[in-house]
C-alpha cells in the first residue's frame, strides 16, 4: 500500500485514474470550479502543479468516485470490512476463532508506531500564508482546509490511543484572524475535539490540538470514518494503509511523520472568533458564527509536500463518494445497534441529514384487525436518538410486506410509503428539538423539529399520475406540476412572514377541502419555482427538504387536532425559500468562463 499521498499519485496517473494540469491556475475559486466540473462528469483525480501564490502542488477528486477509492485500497479493502463487521459483532469472531485470529493479528500489527524525534521525517518549517490559500465559493470568508485531519487527545487520558481524529473544516485566513498567527475551526462541541475542549476548560489549560493534510488516502477517509466505539482513527488509518501510522512529539504536539503539512497550536477556554460564511454541503452558506479559534504554534511541510483538497456544495458532490465508501465499510452498524432496523438511507440529494428513509419491522400487530404502525414508531424513536441521524428532520419509515423495496430508489420508496400511509394517524411531530448546525431552516441555530411519516398495511390509495384537474381549476393555485406520481409542486406569492403564510394556507386549505377528494396527490410541494421542483428528482428532494422546518412549514387539509394529535388529509409542505434561510450557492459566472478554456477542444480537461 502507498507510504504517502505522492506514491497515490504515481499509482493512480499509471492506471488511467489522474490527470496533470501544468497551466497557473488560481485558488481563488477557479481550482473549487474545475474540481466540480471534473467530479460531475466522473472524471479522474486532478493534479494541479501550478497553484498561483504557493510553490506547493494540490491534488482533488482523488475520491471522485467508489471506483476510484476502492482502488486505491484495492490490496486489502474485503480485510478491512472483515476487521469492522469483527469489531461490530464480536459474537462472530468467537464463533469462529481460527478463522479470525488473523484479523486480530493484522490489527497489532497495524498500531501507531512511536518515533523519537521529526528528525528524518523529512519536514521544514514554513508559514500559514505558504499554504495553497484555495476558496471555493465567492461568499466564502477566506480560504478553507477541506480535507484535515484534526487530531486532539483526552486531556484526562493523554495518548494516540485515545486520541480523536476527525474532519472538521479549518479557515486559514479572513475575518479577524491574526495572519499567520490563528486561524479557525469550525465543530460542534458533541464531537470527539469539543469534548476534549472541555475537558481541558475544567482544567483551566488551554487544548493543544494537530491538524495533518495529507499523507495516505488511507488518513483521509480515516478521519471521516464513524467508527465504533473504542476503534481510534490512529488504528483504523494504519488498518486501512497496511502500514502502521508513524507520529513523534515536538513541543508537546503530535506529529505525523506520514503527512504532507502538519499544523500545531492551541486552543485557549472560551476563546473564540467569527468563522465562515462556508459553502457547505446542503447547497448553502452556512453563516459566519463563534468557534473556537487556533493559536497557531508551527506548521510544517515535506518540501515535495502536495496539498489534497476537496470542495462541498449542493449534493451530489465528492462526499457523495466519500459517503457511498463509508456506507460500503460500515452499513451494518446500524441495523446491528438498532433492533428492528433493516436499513437507513441518508437521502444525500437532500444534503444527507435533512431528509432519512428507513425499512423496519412490524411485528406488534399479529392479531389486530387493521394493520397499521406500531413498532415502526419505536423504531423511529430509535433512528431519531442514534449519532448523527439525530440531526434529521424527515423520516419516512416503513416495513416491507409482499414486495422488497429499496431505500435507495428513493422515487419509489415515497410512492410506496404515500400509498400507504393514513395522513389523519401516521404523522408524528418533535417540536423544538435539534437539527444540523448547518440548517437555516429552522428556528434558530441548531433548533427546528422533526416528523415521521409512517406507513404500514396494504395500499389505501392510487396515486395519481398527472396533475388532478381539480388542483388546475383552483385560481389560488398557480403553475401546478407533477413531480412524481401523488406529489404535485405549485405557487403562490413569495414568503413574506409566518403570520402572512398561515394566513394564506389557511385561504388555501379550505379552498382545497371544498374541491372534493384530493386522495390521489397526498403531498403537495408549495415552492417558488415548481418547474425547478418538478423538472428532477434531485431538484425535488433537495427544494423541499433543505427549505422546510416540519413544525412551521407543514399545513394540511382538513387537518385537526385530536388529543395533541395532528393529522389532515392531504399535506402541504411549504418549500418557498423563508427570509432567514442562508443564501443558495451560486457560482461566479466570470471564474466559469475563464475556466472554460480547460474543457475547451484543446484543453487538458476536454469531455
Amino acid at each position: 500500500m502507498y507510504r504517502n499521498l505522492e506514491e497515490t499519485i504515481i499509482d493512480l496517473e499509471k492506471n488511467g485514474h489522474l490527470i496533470r494540469i501544468k497551466e497557473e491556475v488560481d485558488p481563488y475559486l477557479e481550482m473549487a470550479s474545475i474540481q466540480r466540473r471534473v467530479y460531475q462528469q466522473g472524471g479522474p483525480a486532478i493534479l494541479f502543479e501550478n497553484v498561483k501564490g504557493s510553490k506547493y502542488r494540490a491534488v482533488s477528486n482523488l475520491f471522485g468516485t467508489p471506483e476510484r477509492s476502492k482502488f486505491m485500497f484495492r490490496k486489502n479493502w474485503d480485510e478491512i470490512k472483515e476487521l469492522v463487521e469483527l469489531r461490530d459483532d464480536p459474537m462472530k469472531a468467537a464463533k469462529q476463532p481460527l478463522k479470525n485470529a488473523s484479523k486480530g493479528f493484522a490489527a497489532l500489527k497495524a498500531l501507531p508506531l512511536k518515533k523519537f524525534s521529526l528528525a528524518g521525517a523529512g519536514f521544514e518549517e514554513i508559514s500559514i500564508s505558504d499554504l495553497p490559500p484555495i476558496h471555493s465559493w465567492p461568499m466564502d470568508g477566506g480560504a478553507f482546509v477541506t480535507l484535515p485531519q484534526v487530531y486532539s487527545e483526552d486531556p484526562a487520558n493523554p495518548g494516540v490511543k485515545s486520541a480523536n481524529v476527525g474532519m472538521y473544516r479549518v479557515q486559514l485566513d479572513g475575518n479577524e484572524y491574526e495572519p499567520n498567527k490563528e486561524i479557525g475551526l469550525h465543530y460542534q462541541i458533541q464531537r470527539g475535539i469539543g469534548v476534549h475542549q472541555t475537558e481541558a476548560a475544567k482544567k483551566g489549560e488551554p487544548l493543544k490540538v494537530s491538524i495533518f493534510v495529507g499523507g495516505p488516502p488511507a488518513h483521509t477517509l480515516s478521519a471521516v470514518m464513524p467508527l465504533p466505539e473504542g476503534l481510534s482513527e490512529t488504528l483504523f488509518a494504519g488498518l486501512l494503509a497496511g502500514r502502521r501510522f508513524r507520529y513523534s512529539y515536538e513541543d508537546g504536539y503530535c506529529i505525523s511523520h506520514d503527512a504532507d503539512f502538519v499544523i500545531t497550536g492551541e486552543i485557549h477556554p472560551d476563546e473564540t472568533k467569527p468563522e465562515g460564511p462556508f459553502g457547505d454541503h446542503l447547497g448553502y452558506y452556512s453563516l459566519i458564527h463563534e468557534f473556537p479559534v487556533l493559536k497557531v504554534h508551527k506548521v510544517y511541510a515535506k518540501p515535495k509536500a502536495i496539498w489534497p483538497f476537496t470542495v462541498v456544495g449542493r449534493p451530489p458532490q465528492e462526499d457523495t463518494s466519500f459517503g457511498a465508501i463509508i456506507h460500503e465499510l460500515t452499513g451494518k452498524a446500524v441495523t446491528q445497534e438498532l433492533p428492528g432496523v433493516k436499513e437507513v438511507h441518508a437521502v444525500d440529494a437532500a444534503g444527507v441529514h435533512p431528509l432519512l428513509f428507513a425499512i423496519g419491522s412490524e411485528r406488534y400487530t399479529p392479531y389486530q384487525k387493521v394493520k397499521q404502525p406500531t413498532e415502526l414508531l419505536t423504531i423511529a424513536n430509535r433512528v431519531l436518538g442514534f449519532g448523527q441521524l439525530s440531526l434529521a428532520k424527515y423520516l419516512f419509515i416503513t416495513a416491507e410486506e409482499d414486495e422488497p423495496i429499496d431505500t435507495h430508489d428513493e422515487l419509489a420508496f415515497i410512492r410506496y410509503v404515500l400509498e400507504r400511509m393514513d395522513m389523519r394517524r401516521d404523522l408524528h411531530f418533535y417540536t423544538n428539538t435539534t437539527i444540523d448546525t448547518l440548517d437555516y431552516s429552522g428556528t434558530g441555530l441548531n433548533s427546528g423539529s422533526k416528523v415521521v411519516f409512517a406507513a404500514y398495511g396494504e395500499k389505501k390509495r392510487s396515486l395519481c399520475e398527472a396533475v388532478p384537474e381539480k388542483l388546475v381549476a383552483l385560481q389560488a393555485v398557480k403553475n401546478a406540476q407533477l413531480v412524481t406520481p401523488g406529489v404535485v409542486s405549485f405557487e403562490l406569492d413569495p414568503f413574506v412572514s409566518y403570520e402572512q403564510a398561515e394566513q394564506e394556507l389557511e385561504s388555501l386549505t379550505r379552498e382545497l377541502a371544498e374541491v372534493g377528494d384530493l386522495s390521489s396527490s397526498p403531498l403537495l410541494i408549495l415552492a417558488d419555482d415548481s418547474r425547478f421542483v418538478s423538472a428532477t428528482k434531485v431538484n425535488f428532494l433537495w427544494t423541499t427538504f433543505t427549505r422546510s422546518n416540519p413544525s412551521h412549514d407543514m399545513y394540511g387539509v382538513n387537518s385537526f387536532t385530536r388529543h395533541k394529535h395532528w393529522g389532515c388529509e392531504v399535506t402541504i409542505i411549504d418549500a418557498r425559500i423563508k427570509p432567514h434561510h442562508a443564501p443558495p450557492l451560486i457560482e461566479n459566472e466570470e471564474v466559469e468562463r475563464r475556466v472554460d478554456r480547460f474543457f475547451a477542444e484543446d484543453g487538458p480537461l476536454k469531455p
